[in-house]
């Protein structure tokens, strides 16, 4: 059976195996209800959620999810941050250990107002 290339958002994610599926699909929710408006789509061959700019991304690797909120929105919680792998403008989650909801979510909700009040856009 041929892995075809996922089309959409839903796609992307019944294609994982557990316990990524699941993982996805929470960060999906946790993000939905911070921007219920914004636009869900695949860009560079992973979800994400799009306003006036890009919000962020999220991707599926082999033992971790990488969320991808960018560098200025992660700053704040850089204390928080550190038991986790980061780049400029990413954390992973590891899939073995439980999902921080309420971070994801406080830096979700902080990369929201930077782009509705400070005019922050994407750099990827």
């Amino acid at each position: 059976m041929e892995n075809k290339k996922p089309t959409t958002v839903e796609e992307y994610i019944e294609q994982l195996p557990e316990p990524a599926q699941s993982i996805h699909k929470k960060v999906r929710s946790i993000l939905k209800s911070v921007v219920p408006s914004a636009t869900e789509g695949l860009k560079w061959g992973q979800p994400v959620f799009e306003s006036e700019t890009i919000l962020f991304a999220y991707a599926a690797h082999k033992s971790h999810l990488t969320f991808v909120p960018t560098g200025p929105a992660l700053k704040p919680f850089e204390k928080e941050l550190e038991a986790y792998t980061t780049k400029k403008d990413s954390v992973q989650f590891p899939y073995n250990k439980p999902l921080p909801e309420s971070l994801i979510q406080k830096i979700a909700e902080f990369r929201k107002e930077d782009v509705e009040e400070r005019g922050a856009k994407w750099k990827y």
